[in-house]
């Protein structure tokens, strides 16, 4: 049986904000069965809760940030979402005192490690999925991506890039996250970039706060980070990271087959969109009504509103 779970006790860290290159501290507290993932901005007086959706996402470009009903935002969320998705943790109000979520290390681990080691509480609810029943795909030029029907409760993924470098080139990866499986195979994973970029990125307003300790960055055949990769595929694997925590923007963990070629924060929003406006496509489910799966659908998603 699977239950809702939250927080033991409260989470506390600080970093630099990859793009806005200001310092935040970040809270993570529990929260009641049913309150799901949702942002405040501390810094803001009387700034409202926002639900860590994928109709609240405004921008997707190079991370992917949410706006409240107060036209209050936060960015860069996508590798706490990860994080919480990857541990299975269902409700949390995260509070950050600044416009961006702090990039950390680059990766979800700090996150993972954090989250780990406070700990998490069971809660006196099921826990519900979004159950894959038909097949919705979008695509965007080169880049395309689908959700499958797929057995069992856990998502799956197969993911593949392919970039006009000779150190990432055409990369793969395949995995199903089952326990444990996000926090040993993925979290590690670090965002990357290329030098060539940076000055028309800051030009921009962005990568204000990127650095060698938040990024793994490439000049042409050189990784310049001293420590190298992770691993050979860890370029693929961030991809995978990021995919994680938009696809969590659904709102519940999906039960579904995830197939994305040149994965990217707009093409997993649009995806996770066209889901939840696709009806017949899926449905709630939980352990505790496996006669539910007897049920029609209509009644199923009439129980969920």
């Amino acid at each position: 049986m699977a239950f809702q779970s939250t927080l033991a006790k409260v989470v506390n860290c600080a970093g630099i904000g990859v793009h806005s290159g200001a310092r935040a501290c970040l809270t993570i507290r529990p929260a009641p069965a049913g309150h799901g993932i949702a942002f405040r901005r501390s810094d803001i007086a009387n700034s409202q809760p926002i639900p860590a959706l994928g109709d609240r996402v405004t921008d997707v470009m190079l991370g992917t940030r949410i706006e409240g009903d107060d036209g209050t935002t936060v960015s860069t969320i996508e590798h706490l979402m990860a994080a919480l998705a990857g541990l299975e943790i269902d409700n949390a109000l995260i509070e950050v005192d600044g416009p961006e979520v702090p990039i950390m290390d680059g990766s979800s681990s700090v996150f993972c490690d954090l989250l780990l080691k406070a700990g998490t509480r069971e809660q006196a609810a099921p826990r519900r999925r979004i159950r894959v029943l038909d097949t919705v795909e979008v695509d965007d030029g080169a880049k395309h991506a689908r959700l499958c029907p797929t057995p069992g409760r856990y998502l799956s993924m197969h993911a593949r890039i392919d970039f006009n470098n000779e150190v990432i080139g055409v990369q793969t990866v395949a995995l199903r996250f089952t326990p444990g499986a996000f926090a040993r195979e993925i979290a590690y994973a670090r965002t990357f970039g290329f030098l060539h970029e940076v000055d028309y990125l800051r030009q921009k307003g962005l990568a204000l706060g990127g650095s060698l300790d938040n990024a793994v960055v490439l000049d042409g055949k050189d990784i310049l980070n001293p420590e190298g990769l992770r691993s050979e595929d860890e370029f693929v694997r961030h991809k995978v990271l990021d995919a994680v925590g938009d696809l969590a923007l659904a709102g519940a963990p999906i039960a579904g087959h995830y197939e994305v070629n040149q994965p990217g924060h707009a093409i997993n929003n649009a995806l996770v969109r066209k889901l939840l406006d696709t009806p017949e496509a899926w449905c709630w489910e939980s352990d505790v009504d496996a006669v539910s799966r007897a049920e029609p659908r209509g009644e199923l998603r009439r129980a969920a509103d």
